[in-house]
């Protein structure tokens, strides 16, 4: 008898969990039709719009975006083991030194951007400077300026190399040094953690991708398509400036060497909700939908129909890429 009232009593329990359940098939085969993305700090804007649209037109799904520095989003994949289905970062070559082919076996390079300079009408000098002095004002001791960390931002190290490239163009003997030499204090993680302090006029420039400067309505200066690795006709010249980074382990050094700017993306190998990052790559993928989305925040968008990886993109993937041979 006792024990037939503990089976009412648990029965009585369970109904409420039986009729609250979702019982319809999921968007995605992961935890509650999350997806969990890792991102560069550059991406924060047009990916936020992504995410959104996303949600719109797949009921039920949540896009849950987490920002940082492209290297440091891959190190808390590969050294914290932290869950993930998709990253995107501003340089493929973080996907390429740092995930493959442990956490991931390809990636997709589709977007580029350009280096420029950001202010705002209070910085100092900001009336005499242009893209023919601009070292010259920021050499200047009144001046402060800031760039991200190498160690962890793809624009950090671009800017150290585009240092360089500058020595050569400017044939100015000693000009990267002095630059990377300067200001120090005023290096942070990520290129967007600067925007704080050219706000707070803590710093009067600094050195941003140019669809974030245009996003956040900084004032800038461009420079000249020799430096700002941009354009892929200058390859060979923006290859031959580089900078010592740390590799898989922190022990390991590679070179990186400058090139033209893409940005990659891919599914991670253990990603908890694979059907629903494939559906949000085709998605952001799409001319007419993600893309066009990166394109209204000034980012140029790239398909790499001649990808080595083609052979292990997602079936609806590849589809998209020989649409566009």
């Amino acid at each position: 008898m006792k024990q037939r009232v503990w089976l009412i009593y648990l029965w009585f329990l369970l109904i409420p969990g039986l009729f609250s359940c979702d019982w319809s098939s999921p968007v995605g085969s992961g935890n509650k039709n999350e997806l969990i993305v890792f991102h560069a700090g550059s991406l924060s804007n047009p990916f936020h719009e992504i995410a959104q649209s996303f949600e719109a037109e797949n009921p039920g799904a949540k896009v849950l975006l987490e920002a940082a520095g492209s290297r440091e989003c891959a190190r808390k994949i590969s050294e914290l083991h932290k869950s993930c289905d998709i990253i995107a970062t501003s340089d493929y070559t973080v996907i390429e030194t740092l995930l493959i082919p442990k956490f991931t076996e390809w990636q997709i390079a589709f977007a580029g951007n350009e280096l420029c300079i950001a202010f705002d009408k209070s910085s100092r000098m900001s009336g005499k400077i242009s893209s023919e002095n601009w070292f010259d004002v920021l050499l200047n001791d009144s001046v402060y300026f800031g760039r991200s960390d190498p160690e962890a931002d793809p624009c950090g190290y671009r800017t150290v190399i585009m240092f360089e490239l500058s020595e050569k163009y400017y044939k100015k003997e000693g000009l990267a040094e002095r630059l990377k030499q300067k200001d120090r204090e005023f290096i942070r993680p990520k290129e967007v953690d600067m925007i704080a302090l050219l706000e707070s006029h803590a710093i009067d420039y600094m050195f941003i991708y140019s669809s974030v400067a245009k996003q956040h309505q900084l004032e800038i200066i461009e420079l000249p398509d020799e430096i700002n690795l941009s354009n892929p006709a200058f390859k060979d010249f923006y290859a031959s400036a580089s900078i010592e980074l740390s590799g898989k382990s922190r022990d390991e050094k590679i070179v990186q060497k400058g090139e033209p700017m893409l940005y990659g993306i891919s599914i991670l190998n253990n990603a908890p909700n694979r059907v629903l990052a494939e559906r949000f790559l085709k998605y952001l993928l799409n001319p007419e939908k993600g893309m066009k989305i990166l394109e209204q925040n000034g980012q140029h968008t790239y398909i790499d129909t001649a990808s080595k990886y083609f052979k292990l993109f997602p079936k609806e993937i590849k589809i998209l890429f020989q649409n566009e041979k």
